[in-house]
């Protein structure tokens, strides 16, 4: 029985969810983040490669 009741009381496993849960937000944020940046040096990279076959022109 004092094991049961030391389990209930127990916050390490709460804390444990927690940590889970914040990484997981983090994790999201930097995925939308990368997709944003990914379009924008796409385009810099096609701007770039524009540029150079023109300047062959």
């Amino acid at each position: 029985m004092d094991k049961l009741r030391s389990l209930v009381r127990s916050r390490d496993g709460a804390t444990a969810v927690e940590y889970g849960l914040i990484a997981a937000l983090i994790s999201v944020g930097l995925l939308l983040g990368f997709q944003g940046f990914s379009n924008e040096l796409q385009n810099v990279l096609t701007l770039i490669a524009d540029a150079i076959e023109n300047s062959w022109a």
